[in-house]
């Protein structure tokens, strides 16, 4: 056990709390919750990663598109809808493409890993609504430079090259897959 797991043990279990009482309050339904607990799940490991090795592991990345897959497909069986598969399909796709663009503009600003994970995230998002997966990115650049602000003023270079995106972006879809109807067509 690294000294890092005890914290993103307890992140894990503050996060699915804040879970289980928003569908304790009926805020969110039973059908939804394996997209929020997914994301919890793969998301702390990876921000971790992303926050202390500059690294988005492939072996994180890549297993997330599976993992969401299946917990969307579970979501469509529980909503007794296809119709998310097909908006989770666009955003999956949507949210790939301009962070592939980006990637491929400026590497040194965006990375593989983040392209990689851009294709989950974007899933999860889509299936939320396309306004879901602008406000992530929105949200996912604030984050960005909230982090890379707090480290210029408290004089801490935590990167010597740039500011992990994966975080930003794991965070807000977090908080749009647990707060989902206030930014969708659902």
């Amino acid at each position: 056990m690294t000294p890092h797991t005890g914290y993103q043990v307890a992140a894990i279990t503050v996060l699915l709390g804040c879970i289980a009482l928003r569908w304790a309050s009926d805020g969110l339904p039973a059908w939804w919750l394996p997209v929020p607990i997914a994301i919890t799940l793969l998301g702390v490991p990876l921000a971790a990663s992303d926050l202390t090795r500059r690294r988005l592991p492939n072996a994180l990345t890549l297993s997330a598109i599976g993992v969401v897959a299946g917990a969307l497909v579970a979501v469509a069986g529980g909503a007794g809808t296809m119709a998310v598969l097909g908006a989770a399909a666009w955003g999956g796709i949507s949210l790939t493409a301009a962070h592939l663009a980006v990637h491929l503009a400026a590497p040194a600003s965006l990375g593989g890993g983040d392209v990689k994970l851009a294709t989950s995230v974007g899933a999860v998002l889509g299936a939320v609504g396309w306004q879901a997966v602008l406000l992530g990115m929105l949200l996912a650049s604030g984050v960005a430079v909230l982090l890379g602000t707090a480290a210029r003023l408290l004089r801490r270079p935590c990167w010597r090259d740039g500011v992990p995106y994966g975080p930003g972006l794991l965070a807000a879809t977090w908080a749009i897959v647990v707060f989902p109807w206030q930014w969708s067509w659902a």
